[in-house]
């Protein structure tokens, strides 16, 4: 029972999570940016633009810029986070490429610095005022699912070992259709449990961002308003507006 039920509950938030990211991604795609408003200085090229957005995605600049003690526990966390995954991809994979095993001593104690980064995180919820007047009970909820997610994966590296070989055939079992027995064991149940539960809740949390920040018009447009005309689709053109002479009234 415990095997069909998370092969459904993984079947669920992986459709959920796909679906959602597409809906949220097409609805960031279609909506107008019409005004020309990137944060100045802003770069005057589109080679610039790609420069300015690699530097906020990889290393959040804007972030260092404005608080460099945020950004440390922001980096820990992302950059931990990568690891983590790359870690885990061969829980999918047979067989498993040279450069991800490489990695998996890597991610196996980037967790460490994972819970920390959350911990600094959840930190600034509750101590920086302006943070905490704008926080809502998901963003700490949020966090603390991370912590749950970091704190079981730790467990069962260090503390309580898994069956990490059935919980691969578990996955590899549910890609090709061909369900493989899941461990029973608390901390693998709990830890698969708090990760359907994030592919479930991120299309429709502030935790799509991710994606999102590619599409934020303060970062990805170029700063040429004076050498080029942005027109308003909604608006006439501007070769159909006559005006009075001279004054140039309407």
């Amino acid at each position: 029972m415990l095997t069909v039920l998370y092969a459904l509950l993984y079947y669920v938030a992986t459709a959920v999570f796909i679906v959602g990211i597409a809906y949220r991604v097409w609805g960031y795609w279609k909506t107008p940016a019409p005004a020309v408003i990137p944060t100045t200085p802003a770069p005057v090229t589109r080679t610039g633009v790609v420069w300015r957005m690699f530097k906020e995605v990889a290393l959040f600049e804007s972030l260092w810029k404005s608080n460099k003690w945020i950004w440390i526990f922001a980096m820990m966390f992302h950059l931990s986070l990568w690891l983590i995954i790359i870690r885990h991809l061969r829980y999918f994979i047979e067989p498993v490429p040279t450069i991800i095993v490489l990695a998996q001593p890597f991610g196996k104690y980037a967790g460490f610095f994972f819970v920390l980064g959350a911990l600094g995180l959840f930190a600034r919820r509750i101590l920086v005022a302006r943070v905490r007047y704008i926080s809502n009970p998901s963003d700490y909820l949020m966090l603390l699912m991370f912590l749950g997610i970091g704190i079981t994966g730790l467990g069962m590296s260090f503390v309580m070992k898994a069956d990490i070989v059935g919980v691969k055939n578990f996955f590899l079992g549910l890609m090709t259709f061909n369900w493989q027995p899941l461990p029973s064991d608390l901390g693998v149940l709990l830890h698969l449990a708090l990760v359907a539960l994030f592919m479930i809740i991120f299309p429709f949390s502030k935790l799509v961002h991710a994606p999102g920040v590619f599409f934020s018009p303060t970062r990805n447009m170029v700063d040429n308003p004076r050498e080029k005309f942005h027109p308003v689709p909604w608006l006439p053109s501007i070769d159909t507006v006559e005006y009075d002479e001279p004054h140039g009234k309407k």
